[in-house]
């Protein structure tokens, strides 16, 4: 589908989609609006991440997007609307957030698959909260992130008060939330919540170097490690040492264990299928 914009035809598919080599790409397309997510395109973000993590064929997911803007969060314009047709009602909006940002960032976190964020510029709100939500992130030494909600004069969403402080501890997060400032890609990168820093014409590579190694690894350990690193937060040492061992007994029955320890002691390099 097109639409005129600025008087060029620009193409309304919000979100793309391409599978190669085993490698997901989600692309955020909407460059024109600096990649805001409208309703819909939120919802086939949740769809694409949910189906992604039961895909046996994929081993990882890259989520990027067009333009010079990675996402700036939601499209605000759009949920406005016209307020004085809207009537309040008690439970409404906290269900929207939780079926709709709650549940993208969710989405992320719970997939099955290591994901990889590519951030090339602007990621602002709900968009930075899709980089801190993937397990890898990359971004180019243009890039920033923004708490920008207090500055709307909103309460941060989207699972921005469980990553954060999570991410980078309590104060820093909480320096963030309340200013709005921009957070360099440098600054993020010395915080914890960026893993490469490189120039522009780098961020493809850096990127590919990831993914690369990714979709030969051993899936389904990946998948087990994530959880257990996701959870751990939330839990004491018992409930991690019980999660820990019962993730290695069920790794133990995959065929990639398997290879693993036959490479090992026949002394040359794994070749594993990803389950």
């Amino acid at each position: 589908m097109t639409e005129v914009i600025d008087g060029q035809t620009q193409s309304t598919e919000g979100v793309l989609r391409k599978v190669e080599d085993g490698i997901l790409t989600i692309t955020l397309n909407r460059p024109h609006a600096a990649n805001a997510l409208r309703p819909d395109d939120r919802n086939e973000l949740i769809r694409i991440f949910e189906e992604a993590g039961g895909d046996p064929d994929l081993r990882a997911v890259v989520l990027r997007a067009n333009g010079k803007h990675f996402c700036a969060g939601a499209d605000v314009v759009r949920l406005s609307g016209d307020r004085t047709k809207n009537v309040k009602r008690v439970t409404a909006a906290m269900h929207t957030i939780m079926t709709g940002a709650q549940r993208l960032v969710a989405s992320i976190l719970d997939c099955e698959k290591p994901v990889v964020a590519v951030v090339q510029g602007a990621a602002a709100g709900i968009g930075a909260h899709l980089a801190y939500a993937s397990d890898l992130v990359v971004a180019s030494e243009n890039a920033y992130f923004a708490e920008s909600f207090v500055k709307r004069g909103l309460v941060v969403d989207g699972g921005g008060a469980y990553l954060l402080p999570r991410r980078i501890g309590m104060q820093r997060a909480k320096e963030m939330v309340f200013f709005g400032e921009k957070l360099s890609a440098r600054e993020a990168y010395e915080l914890g919540l960026v893993n490469r820093v490189v120039p522009v014409e780098e961020l493809d590579a850096a990127a590919a170097d990831f993914t690369s190694r990714l979709a030969v690894a051993p899936t389904s350990a990946i998948a087990l490690t994530k959880r257990l690193f996701n959870d751990s937060p939330d839990g004491d040492r018992a409930q991690s040492f019980v999660a820990e061992a019962m993730a290695q007994e069920i790794q133990s029955f995959s065929e990639d264990s398997k290879e693993g320890v036959l490479a090992f002691v026949e002394k040359r390099t794994a070749d594993f299928a990803g389950w």
